[in-house]
């Protein structure tokens, strides 16, 4: 029997924090047809029409929509966009890694405690699954209410950068015509995944009034939002840019992914809701009727990026000068808090390196020691993931300074298990394609795109690289919270 898909190409787009990309492919076997990027400003707050204008470009390279049957939008999470009652954007969108809310987070959770910082944490993690921190949107929109409230009241409708997106494909203008998905909402903080609803009394908390705001509405994994204005393609509900990577590498139940890219994030395929209230893993939705708890750090590849300006090279520079050092680069320990950290809680850190000695101060192990220390923040985060009872079986590894060949040797020697690369693509757009094609079909699962190319890490393991990091870590963590 012929397949339904067959013959018909959809889109999938990521508008991530640094650009967006466009990928069109065969609805039925997922192969590349073409294509699309460009590129977004950079800053913690950013224009929304930027975002619209880049996603124009991305199109327009990637040879437009005429012959798309479906599309889909995955993108940056957590990103405050806020509407007037005209559709109008208020202010310049403050995006996940914009860290002015971090008081107004510590203030959401001592204020559902009674001044009671613990238990405002269970409260949190029981509401929401999660425990507020300065990335979520929720202590965006508390820090506007306190430092702009003229602006604050004027809000009659919050988006997170995918719905807004999405939503400009539509191009109704209708507020009510905003929509979203579990992954996204899952990320607001004001939206209980568990039982896929928005709890809008901790959105008043946030604003300090009652409101009645227009939220998207949340669709299912393979509900259409619509269809695009003047080509008349359907559009799916997009997702998170995590929840849409897991999708493009067709991620299940037991496998985990780290992604190593402006951030880093560990994130896993789990049946059943997480609820951490230490706060390292948040309890979010994937983008298939699961969930995706993940540990996620402000700090990944820009550390590669940092340590390559200052020892004057280029990436493959620093990774041949980190692979000319011994694994523990000669006891230097790089603990990468370098813009403050998400996980463990700390927007006031600073990053540090020690065991400096004259030995150690080479080159070569100052390259070394940026590596692990990265990874071995990721593998702080695995272990939180793990810890609350999440089944571990395969990992992949995936982001741009996962193409590093430093980086793919010290992943699996400090993880202590084997890793899979699988072949570099833009996985979260990809993820978004492959959800436009499961719209499209009908069918209750995604289409199978089989993947190739993937390869499989390994190392001997260094649990004493990982242990050090542990322990300096830790210091870290008390210093900064004195």
């Amino acid at each position: 029997m012929t397949s339904p898909l067959a013959g018909r190409l959809v889109a999938g787009v990521d508008s991530s924090t640094q650009s967006c990309k466009v990928v069109v492919r065969e609805a039925d076997t997922g192969r590349l047809v073409r294509s699309g990027q460009a590129s977004h400003p950079d800053g913690t707050e950013v224009d929304p029409e930027a975002w619209w204008d880049a996603l124009q470009e991305a199109l327009a390279q990637a040879g437009g929509l005429d012959d798309v049957a479906a599309v889909s939008v995955g993108g940056q999470q957590h990103g405050m966009v806020v509407l007037d009652a005209d559709g109008a954007v208020i202010r310049l969108a403050l995006l996940w890694n914009d860290t002015r809310s971090a008081e107004a987070a510590a203030d959401l959770v001592r204020e559902l405690g009674d001044g009671d910082v613990e238990a405002g944490r269970r409260a949190w993690v029981q509401a929401i699954g999660s425990v507020p921190v300065a990335s979520l949107t929720v202590t965006k929109l508390r820090w506007l209410a306190q430092h702009e409230p003229e602006n604050a009241a004027r809000v009659a409708a919050v988006a997170l950068p995918h719905d807004w997106l999405t939503w400009r494909l539509l191009g109704t203008g209708a507020l009510e015509d905003l929509a979203t998905d579990r992954s996204d909402a899952s990320g607001t903080g004001y939206f209980d995944p568990a039982g896929n609803t928005y709890r809008r009394d901790l959105l008043d908390l946030a604003l300090g009034r009652e409101t009645d705001l227009v939220l998207p509405r949340v669709l299912g994994p393979s509900a259409t939002a619509g269809q695009v204005d003047g080509t008349g393609a359907l559009l799916g509900p997009g997702a998170g840019d995590n929840a849409a990577a897991a999708l493009g590498v067709g991620l299940a139940p037991g496998d985990v992914t780290i992604s190593l890219g402006t951030s880093g994030v560990v994130s896993a395929v789990a049946a059943d809701p997480v609820r951490d209230a230490s706060g390292l893993v948040t309890g979010f939705a994937d983008a298939t009727g699961h969930f995706l708890p993940m540990a996620t750090t402000l700090n990944a590849s820009r550390v590669l990026d940092a340590t390559a300006r200052l020892l004057g090279v280029d990436h493959a520079g620093l990774s041949e000068l980190a692979l000319a050092a011994e694994p523990g680069a000669g006891g230097l320990v790089h603990v990468p808090y370098l813009d403050g950290e998400r996980t463990p809680n700390l927007p006031t850190a600073t990053g540090s390196l020690h065991g400096m000695t004259r030995a150690s101060m080479t080159r070569e192990n100052l390259a070394r020691a940026a590596v692990e220390g990265m990874m071995c923040h990721l593998a702080e985060g695995m272990a939180a993931v793990q810890a609350q009872g999440v089944e571990v079986r395969r990992i992949s590894l995936i982001g741009g300074a996962a193409r590093s060949a430093a980086v793919q040797q010290v992943a699996p020697a400090v993880l202590g298990q084997d890793v899979e690369l699988p072949e570099p693509g833009e996985y979260v757009a990809d993820g978004a394609a492959r959800q436009a094609a499961w719209v499209l079909s009908g069918a209750e699962q995604p289409p199978v795109w089989e993947r190739e190319g993937t390869r499989v890490l390994s190392a001997e393991p260094t649990p004493q690289v990982l242990e050090a990091y542990r322990a300096e870590s830790a210091r870290a963590v008390e210093r900064f919270t004195a």
